[in-house]
């Protein structure tokens, strides 16, 4: 088997992270692995925002809580109730995606993105997370400012966020693909 399919396979969704910072050069190459996945007619509407600084990554988890116990999803809700939540896993890196409003089939496009800079991390042997339910970090006043405070563009929308980081202790369950999601027509 080549390197790219052990690391296809090897890929998985890390939620425990060491706590010591990425490195520059390893985060640069995971980055521009980015914007080498393929676009809807080259568009190329996503943007990318890495945030490393701790202020910020607190302000966004106080945000996500916040929003998380309001938004009336009761599984979400007993998740953010604990004292401990980080809706980030605590991850030291974390790279929230957005794409043009007007920007035709931007979730394919920034979700092509997202897989690359998971596969890039991996090839690396640092952990990576998507997280979906991070539109809800944004769902409120304080969350749009906060979005703005980012820096991600105007008129550009929230589509996910990945963590990253070294690989933390915890073992991870064993999880068995199923093969019967797809058939030939020949």
């Amino acid at each position: 088997m080549n390197d790219t399919l052990k690391t296809i396979k090897s890929r998985r969704s890390y939620r425990s992270y060491q706590p010591k910072q990425i490195k520059d050069e390893e985060l640069k190459t995971i980055m521009e692995s980015a914007v080498y996945a393929p676009t809807a007619m080259f568009q190329q509407k996503w943007h990318f925002t890495v945030v490393q600084n701790k202020d910020m990554m607190k302000d966004i988890t106080d945000t996500a809580r916040e929003n998380i116990l309001n938004s009336g999803m009761d599984f979400m809700v007993q998740k953010a109730k604990d004292p401990n939540f980080n809706p980030m896993h605590n991850a030291p890196t974390l790279v929230i995606i957005s794409g043009d409003d007007n920007g035709k089939f931007v979730e394919i496009d920034c979700a092509a993105a997202a897989q690359n800079i998971m596969l890039a991390a991996e090839s690396l042997n640092i952990g990576s997370c998507v997280m979906t339910s991070s539109e809800l970090w944004f769902n409120s006043e304080k969350g749009k400012s906060l979005f703005k405070a980012l820096g991600i563009p105007d008129n550009y929308r929230h589509v996910c966020a990945i963590t990253l980081g070294y690989k933390g202790d915890a073992e991870l369950p064993d999880r068995t693909r199923k093969t019967d999601v797809y058939n030939y027509v020949k």
